[in-house]
């Protein structure tokens, strides 16, 4: 088996994802710019560490040159992808994150051919942002294969790392999307609701449509032209989402954007292992055609954040083994609509 870098392995995902890597026999290299938190951490967990950033290609590659994977895990990624990328190209080193932000799927998808020249897979969203979602997709097209419309939800009672508020403030003033005959259209935030029935206990689940991955990725995974993703949301919550639009071009002001992130500094820590240990994530998901065909299913798994460290580390474990298509990849279109039954805890049941 070869070996990984994670990159930003002390932020709060992770390290999640480093400790999972170590209690499966791994031996992950540890990296980011932050010297005291990196070495703190390295110390703590027994792994090699080297300090670099994102703007030192040379180092950088110095870094990648004995790695078969790198992990990426440094977000927000609209910002991080671009230097490790390119860093991967030169290197010939495989790259997986754990991002779930839209644009940055579909402007990794713009690099797949450089990426089958170069011999390496690119494979962003390794976590909870995509893996159960694109899984569960690619499940209901093999159900359905002439469907065209998909739509996904989620339900996830859960905190958030500081990584993922910043990500948060960092699109707050994008708006929504959703795939449209194949193209990508933007629309208000919380444009579209429903209820749905996620099973095991969540029945009429008020949701409604954000800008999730799978706007991009089940897209490039299953051929489902028309794609709409939704989270679960209170009623109320919604409301005030979508009055937040209103000013989105104010909050989306630099200076705005900064001070909202130094709050989140100040004040924001992910959930502690009680917590991800007593509540679950439910995935559902509809399939539909044009003749009123129709198919149904869903998932219940782990925390959002424990599943992201058991996929991630699945994944990381499939490419040092050499399992690892060149081009860019989605999770169910590198590894099919099961990868996500092989972690711990995984349910999935067919509805209709």
């Amino acid at each position: 088996m070869g070996d990984v870098v994670i990159y930003g392995s002390y932020g709060y995902t992770g390290n999640l994802i480093a400790q999972a890597a170590i209690d499966r026999g791994l031996e992950p290299v540890l990296a980011g710019r932050n010297r005291d938190e990196l070495s703190t951490q390295a110390i703590k967990l027994g792994c090699e560490s080297e300090v670099v950033g994102l703007d030192e290609p040379k180092v950088l590659d110095m870094l990648l040159d004995d790695a078969d994977a790198v992990v990426h895990c440094a977000g927000p990624f609209s910002r991080t992808w671009e230097p490790m990328v390119e860093a991967c190209l030169r290197t010939g080193t495989h790259y997986l994150d754990i991002t779930g932000e839209l644009d940055v799927f579909e402007a990794i998808h713009e690099r797949d051919s450089e990426a089958r020249e170069a011999g390496i897979m690119l494979l962003p969203g390794v976590g909870f942002d995509v893996v159960p979602t694109d899984c569960l997709a690619a499940h209901l097209a093999d159900r359905l294969p002439d469907a065209d419309t998909l739509a996904l939800a989620f339900h996830a009672e859960m905190g958030v790392s500081k990584g993922t508020a910043k990500t948060m403030v960092e699109h707050i003033d994008a708006g929504g999307a959703v795939r449209r005959d194949g193209r990508i259209e933007r629309v208000t935030v919380g444009s579209e609701s429903r209820e749905i029935d996620f099973g095991w206990g969540h029945d009429g689940t008020n949701t409604v449509s954000i800008p999730w991955g799978d706007v991009s990725t089940a897209y490039h995974t299953t051929g489902i032209p028309n794609v709409t993703v939704y989270m679960s949301m209170p009623p109320s919550a919604a409301r005030q989402q979508r009055f937040a639009g209103l000013f989105a071009p104010v909050l989306g002001l630099p200076p705005v954007k900064a001070a909202l992130k130094w709050v989140i500094e100040q004040t924001t820590e992910g959930p502690d292992a009680e917590e991800r240990a007593s509540v679950p994530s439910f995935v559902w998901g509809e399939a539909r055609t044009d003749d009123g065909d129709r198919v149904e299913s869903r998932l219940r798994g782990p925390h959002t954040y424990d599943l992201t460290a058991a996929t991630a580390v699945e994944i990381t474990e499939r490419v040092l083994d050499g399992d690892a298509p060149a081009g860019f990849q989605t999770p169910a279109g590198a590894y099919g609509p099961d990868l996500i039954l092989a972690v711990d805890g995984v349910e999935r049941e067919d509805v209709v």
